[in-house]
């Protein structure tokens, strides 16, 4: 089975301050700790995943925009991080023309699909961060990807914005990508003295049963200072509970692939 039948990760809701971000990142670092070769492509023109990393702006002039709009080569454009086996494509403020330039483009919604074909036997994992949006971003990413995993914020309103993405994931389905599959919904910032968190989750569970994650990721101090400090949590604090989470969330993933 070739490395694109399952390991193209779009990591997507329409929703900011999810933890999609967050969640890339350090999820990604803990696949690199597993020891599998692993590439974050940064999509979200805010860039943060990119400074999450410690990548400067600087150094972030063979981007994404220039991949897919100029036509870099994306093998030039990967960058090694501070973390062994995981590299990053990162993004610049630059993308956020992109969708504008893309509008009359042929096959507009598949030019990042036809440039991970160039690199994905390269890597293990490619998991790509989406903007807060269900735009022409978020869309090539669907359509490059093989599984979506959505990070859901344990509120009052989280259920409405996911029925929203679902049914954008279900037209993608139908018209761009039939092979995308919906790896997971995962359970972030969940505060346990919290009674609406716990609520919510359960609500979330029994709407969509096994396609939420077991793990779920508490909201904790030290994985909201990581990126100050240009590090994922799993380096900045191994041993708190974020830290602990998301190594869990990588164990479950990878276990699903053993029983496919």
């Amino acid at each position: 089975m070739s490395l694109r039948s399952r390991k193209i990760i779009a990591v997507a809701n329409q929703k900011g301050g999810v933890g999609k971000t967050t969640t890339v990142i350090n999820l990604a670092t803990a696949m690199a700790a597993c020891e599998k070769r692993t590439l974050i492509i940064d999509s979200d023109p805010q860039g943060n995943t990119s400074t999450g990393l410690g990548v400067k702006q600087e150094d972030r002039d063979k981007d994404l925009y220039s991949v897919i709009c100029s036509r870099t080569d994306i093998k030039s454009s990967i960058k090694k991080t501070i973390i062994p086996k995981l590299d990053l494509i990162p993004t610049s403020p630059n993308l956020s023309v992109l969708e504008q330039e893309l509008v009359n483009i042929e096959d507009r919604e598949f030019q990042l699909r036809e440039r991970i074909q160039e690199i994905e036997d390269y890597y293990d994992y490619i998991f790509i961060d989406c903007p807060p949006s269900l735009g022409l971003l978020t869309l090539n990413a669907l359509c490059a990807a093989k599984n979506l995993i959505v990070p859901l914020q344990t509120e009052y309103y989280a259920l409405e914005g996911l029925t929203q993405l679902m049914k954008t994931f279900d037209l993608i389905k139908i018209n761009f990508n039939k092979d995308i599959k919906l790896q997971g919904i995962l359970l972030t910032m969940y505060d346990k003295r919290n009674k609406i968190c716990e609520m919510v989750a359960a609500d979330v569970r029994n709407h969509f049963g096994k396609k939420v994650f077991n793990t779920i990721i508490p909201r904790n101090v030290r994985v909201s200072e990581a990126p100050s400090y240009g590090q994922p949590v799993l380096m900045y604090d191994i041993s708190c509970p974020g830290s602990q989470a998301y190594a869990a969330l990588a164990g479950e993933i990878i276990n699903q692939e053993k029983s496919l």
